[in-house]
């Protein structure tokens, strides 16, 4: 949530403590997931590489960029200059621009996504090109838990707009802001006015997570036996976009955002 991945990131939070991990996190979540993802210069990056400044010793980054199971490019210098180079060709090879937004999303997510914490990428990089109560589908029937970490949090908390947690922040600001953050990349744009909250989109699970908890976390439910991925993507068309291995590319509408 620093925008791009890599540079200094992985002296902080990489190496980082609880409490830099919480702030940045929670920051690039109150900037709001669909603003700050695939976005060069950042609030985040900008506290990122002010920690780093603080390591008095000379720093050198080697950046990589896959795709394709291939290396795209490599940079090597200064953290700062090497991962500056990297973002912008990643910005190339890894953002998918749609001209119109869709209805429905079908994020099939890779067998390496072990839980919801990690599978959220099939929503927050979908998120952007999903049209207003459209639906975003994590298809992922291996996954059986919300976090294998922090399971326990989401299930107090669930999963809400950000706009739910800074209307209640005496309710909120005790719990671990990395969660909180999670929360809300996973649920999405929304707001929450007079006690109601309203999120701009519906986001189900097609997992191995029943539908009672997926319930309890204000989550929607699809059972994953009705979808066949293959099926889905042939009938693709203008209001339905599959992804297969879901998370890897960034969806934006082109010339702007949902």
């Amino acid at each position: 949530m620093a925008g791009f991945s890599g540079g200094n990131k992985y002296f902080f939070p990489g190496i980082g403590g609880k409490e830099f991990i919480d702030f940045t996190h929670w920051l690039g979540a109150l900037i709001t997931c669909c603003r700050i993802i695939g976005a060069k210069d950042t609030p985040v990056r900008q506290a990122i590489d002010r920690a780093a400044a603080m390591i008095k010793t000379e720093k050198l980054a080697v950046c990589y960029v896959v795709a394709d199971k291939g290396l795209a490019g490599m940079f090597a210098g200064p953290p700062e200059q090497a991962w500056s180079q990297a973002a912008d060709l990643s910005a190339r090879v890894h953002v998918r621009c749609l001209d119109r937004p869709v209805r429905r999303v079908l994020s099939v997510m890779p067998r390496m996504y072990e839980d919801i914490w990690v599978a959220a990428k099939g929503m927050y990089k979908l998120e952007p090109v999903v049209a207003d109560k459209g639906e975003v589908i994590i298809y992922a029937p291996h996954i059986t838990e919300l976090s294998h970490t922090h399971g326990r949090v989401i299930e107090r908390i669930g999963y809400h707009v950000r706009d739910y947690f800074t209307a209640q922040w005496e309710r909120f600001r005790e719990e671990p802001w990395g969660v909180l953050a999670h929360s809300t990349h996973l649920r999405g744009l929304g707001t929450y006015e007079n006690g109601q909250e309203r999120p701009r989109i519906q986001v189900s699970l097609a997992t191995g997570i029943d539908p009672e908890r997926c319930r309890r976390v204000n989550l929607g439910w699809r059972d994953p036996e009705s979808i066949d991925p293959g099926a889905w993507a042939e009938q693709q068309d203008d209001d339905l976009l599959v992804a297969p291995e879901a998370g890897e590319i960034l969806h934006r509408l082109r010339g702007g955002s949902s």
